[in-house]
């Protein structure tokens, strides 16, 4: 069967109310955090924060783990700039939001212009797509660049809401057609 192969087995099927409802979830939080985008940003730097911490924590740990290895220093030195730098955000988030969005507006007029100028250049098939996302992508860059520090306030949790109602939207199409599957016919050779 071709769908058997595509989902790893038909014990999937009779857990679509999870993934469901997973979905469901996931577009109710991604809602709430379109209408609160200000806290939903503060929540999301403080979450950047502590993983900044934890992953600094840890590659230090690891330097000594390792301290045969030539590159120990270089751990030790990253693992401290994670943590110092994780707890600059967690201690001031206002300031880190409006950090990392200046860092996704950069990242975004960046990768804007790579694409835009490789969709025209290149123009392999289809290739007005590559260059719509590198038009896009330039844009949202610039109204994010543009509107900063605004902008810094609203963009992060307006991003993870969009992201959360896009993914649970996703969770809720594959739980409907995993529901609809056909149940797999069992065959019986006669012996």
């Amino acid at each position: 069967m071709a769908t058997d192969g595509l989902l790893g087995s038909d014990n999937i099927r009779h857990k679509w109310g999870w993934l469901l409802a997973l979905g469901i979830s996931m577009v109710i939080l991604g809602t709430i955090a379109l209408f609160i985008s200000p806290a939903a940003t503060l929540g999301t730097v403080l979450v950047l924060g502590w993983l900044l911490v934890v992953s600094g924590v840890v590659e230090a740990f690891e330097s000594f783990r390792v301290r045969r290895w030539g590159g120990t220093f270089l751990h030790l030195i990253g693992g401290v700039l994670g943590v110092l730098v994780g707890l600059l955000v967690v201690t001031h988030p206002v300031a880190g939001a409006l950090a990392w969005t200046l860092l996704f507006a950069s990242f975004l007029l960046v990768i804007g212009i790579f694409r835009l100028v490789a969709a025209v250049r290149l123009k392999f098939p289809n290739w007005g797509w590559a260059a719509f996302d590198g038009a896009m992508a330039l844009l949202l860059g610039f109204l994010l660049w543009m509107e900063w520090p605004v902008s810094g306030l609203w963009f992060l949790g307006f991003a993870v809401g969009v992201s959360l109602v896009l993914r649970g939207w996703s969770y809720v199409m594959f739980a409907i057609a995993v529901r609809t599957l056909p149940a797999p016919v069992e065959v019986r050779h006669a012996a």
